[in-house]
């Protein structure tokens, strides 16, 4: 079993671990390059662009899914894109713990996705919770979701706020934390 699969089974892990080192710091080293290199590349040449982000996200990039780098993410092996997804410029994914896109959702610039969270009295230990952001919902500008929250489809969450618990379909939240303001017709 891999340090990934005992964290998504809800294990703490502590980061000094030998396992964890060689296999998350493995994947974060090969992300952080990656992103680098999208980060050095002629935005005006899109198919080296595309070639780069498929790299990171294991083939993901297609069927109308479009980023913008720059990008920052740590664990791209633990993401998955459906189609026509849109993550405008300078999302950060912390991703260690999963981090699921559905069909048609859309990041705006400079979103945060963190799923992982420190144990307060073992700063080393870490442990991983999920985020799922479900078909057609759309994140504003800004926007941080933490970890084990699910953004419900066709939901609107605004710029800035921070989402801290689930955002049920079809309904506009925003705040720190976020909260339901109304509901949309769908």
């Amino acid at each position: 079993m891999t340090v990934f699969d005992r964290l998504h089974q809800g294990e703490h892990i502590d980061i000094r671990d030998a396992g964890y080192q060689r296999e998350v710091h493995g994947e974060i080293d090969r992300c952080d390059h990656l992103c680098w290199q999208l980060r050095q590349t002629d935005p005006a040449a899109k198919q080296r662009l595309v070639e780069l982000e498929n790299e990171l996200f294991n083939g993901q990039i297609k069927d109308g899914t479009y980023l913008t780098p720059p990008m920052s993410v740590d664990c791209a092996s633990q993401v998955t894109l459906g189609k026509n997804v849109y993550i405008n410029h300078h999302v950060t994914m912390m991703s260690l713990g999963g981090v699921q896109i559905d069909d048609g959702a859309m990041l705006g610039p400079e979103v945060g996705l963190f799923t992982v969270n420190h144990e307060p009295s073992n700063l080393h230990t870490i442990m991983t919770k999920p985020i799922h952001i479900e078909k057609g919902a759309w994140l504003g500008a800004r926007v941080s979701v933490l970890p084990g929250v699910t953004i419900g489809q066709g939901a609107i969450v605004g710029t800035k706020s921070v989402v801290t618990k689930d955002i049920p379909p079809y309904t506009v939240a925003v705040g720190n934390p976020a909260r339901v303001i109304r509901q949309l017709e769908h």
